[in-house]
């Protein structure tokens, strides 16, 4: 039987991963405090931290792949496409503006799907919470099994 405290618990781990728009890296740290700290009180507290960080490592790794993705696209952009705005300085001012490149719609796209990633992690962080406090187990999606 499921006691309030361990409900709470797990919900506490699972919304402790918005700590990290307070402290950096609390997205890591409050849950593994909460978990380590009670993991042996209960298997369902034991099970909801251990999916709370293992989809914090699921999305951080996301994430590193999508800025490996962007970034050399957008350095192209930069320093590649300086005619993207051309000023003719000697003539007058002349201010042209070219059609965007592939790479740079390329890299907006990219930017796009960040942002839809961190508005659907928001919602499954919450999503389990609500699951935890109901006493329900919650398997996060896209979430990779680091901790077993």
């Amino acid at each position: 039987m499921l006691t309030n405290h361990q409900k709470n618990l797990a919900t506490i781990i699972h919304l402790s991963t918005f700590s990290r728009f307070i402290i950096p890296f609390g997205n890591f740290i409050g849950p593994i405090v909460l978990w380590l700290t009670n993991k042996e009180k209960s298997d369902f507290i034991d099970t909801h931290g251990k999916q709370a960080i293992n989809f914090q490592i699921s999305i951080l790794l996301y994430t590193m792949i999508l800025g490996l993705l962007f970034v050399p696209f957008f350095l192209f952009i930069v320093f590649s496409h300086l005619d993207f705005f051309e000023i003719n300085t000697f003539d007058g001012l002349h201010i042209s503006l070219n059609e965007p490149s592939p790479l740079f719609i390329l890299g907006g796209s990219l930017g796009f799907v960040a942002v839809i990633g961190f508005i659907l992690e928001i919602i499954f962080i919450i999503n389990a919470s609500i699951k935890a406090k109901d006493g329900e187990f919650y398997q996060y999606p896209f979430s990779i099994n680091f901790i077993k």
